[in-house]
């Protein structure tokens, strides 16, 4: 595959590349010109825009006629508004262990939306239907936060990968006991291009009812979106939003680049890059002696067990995050951006510490 041809950085930033996360990605050059493009005139605020209309029918492209959208600022923000609007104040959401939602967001669900997040141990990071029998339990005791959603990862934050009926046998078994479905999608496209499917085929299809749509992760500037696939399944989301302070008046700069992404294929071909790129470094990365890759590559994330003087040394040169400090297991995130060059360059680094 042919690498692009990253941006340079600016004058004053850091020259320095890694594998830390793909928020530390650039902006895609096309995402910059729809925002250019979009940059003059007036438009009416608050999503009453021509930009965000397109938007609406994009989307309904992907995800069917009964799609509605929102977009918001951030991650955090889609996923609060979408827990917020299928739940109540006394419910409570199931989710994998290490979901965003319970380990990188503050607690934000607890704190804006008053939701008890309940943690599931789950391996691969997927959570199953004997998963959500054993902990949607308690309903209609008040003694008991409520079951309300159910929340699952795609891709998942262990770089796993739902397939289709994985995801439909979680919706099946959360719709027979009442609850809701809401996916995490902060990574969908990378989802979608390692299943080789639309991605309606692991959401609407699949039964799910809320998405909250990743894009600052695969080459926006900023803005992510609820997405609603089951207008039944929520309730009061345009005025969540306000209240949530997740609603942009100049909208249609954050619809300008959701448009860009999906109104064609730039999504999936970002998407398709980065995780090459993944497979390119576990390739790399696992013959060497002293390294064990410890989880699937399935999307853009390589989990690995290295030296810990080892990954100190690399990370003079090269950003990436220790997961598991307990084990010393790290994770390397590829991008948008990520070159085979920039591939290549750490597998060599590695290759040299390992033998020091």
């Amino acid at each position: 595959m042919t690498s692009p041809d990253p941006s340079p950085p600016p004058p004053a930033g850091p020259a320095r590349r890694g594998f830390a996360s793909d928020n530390q990605a650039s902006v895609h050059p096309d995402v910059l010109a729809a925002l250019a493009e979009v940059n003059h005139g007036h438009q009416p605020a608050y999503g009453d825009d021509a930009v965000t209309a397109r938007l609406r029918d994009v989307v309904r492209g992907h995800f069917g006629e009964r799609a509605e959208v929102f977009p918001v600022f951030n991650g955090t923000g889609a996923n609060v508004l979408a827990l917020q609007a299928m739940s109540e104040r006394w419910s409570s959401v199931i989710c994998p262990e290490f979901a965003h939602v319970n380990t990188d967001e503050c607690g934000a669900a607890e704190k804006v939306a008053g939701l008890k997040v309940i943690p599931v141990p789950a391996p691969d990071g997927k959570l199953t239907p004997e998963l959500v029998d054993r902990h949607a339990i308690g309903i209609g005791s008040p003694q008991r936060a409520q079951p309300a959603v159910v929340s699952i990862t795609q891709a998942t934050e262990l770089g796993t990968v739902y397939t289709p009926g994985q995801v439909a046998a979680v919706t099946a078994a959360a719709h027979e006991r009442g609850l809701r479905v809401h996916m995490d999608g902060a990574r969908i496209a990378n989802a979608a291009a390692a299943l080789d499917l639309p991605m309606r085929a692991f959401t609407t299809d699949a039964g799910v009812d809320v998405l909250a749509f990743g894009g600052t992760k695969n080459g926006l500037l900023l803005g992510e979106a609820v997405i609603v696939l089951n207008p039944d399944a929520v309730r009061g989301l345009r005025f969540l939003r306000k209240a949530g302070m997740q609603l942009a008046s100049k909208m249609r700069y954050l619809s300008a680049q959701l448009v860009a992404l999906l109104d064609g294929d730039l999504w999936l071909r970002n998407a398709r890059h980065a995780n090459a790129m993944a497979r390119r470094l576990a390739d790399a990365a696992r013959p060497l002696p002293g390294v064990e890759i410890t989880r699937p590559v399935e999307a853009n994330e390589v989990f690995a067990l290295i030296p810990r003087d080892v990954a100190d040394r690399l990370r003079e040169r090269f950003a990436f995050y220790t997961w598991d400090e307990r084990t010393g297991e790290v994770r390397w995130v590829c991008s948008f951006d990520t070159t085979e060059s920039d591939v290549d360059a750490f597998a060599a680094a590695l290759t040299a510490e390992l033998a020091d």
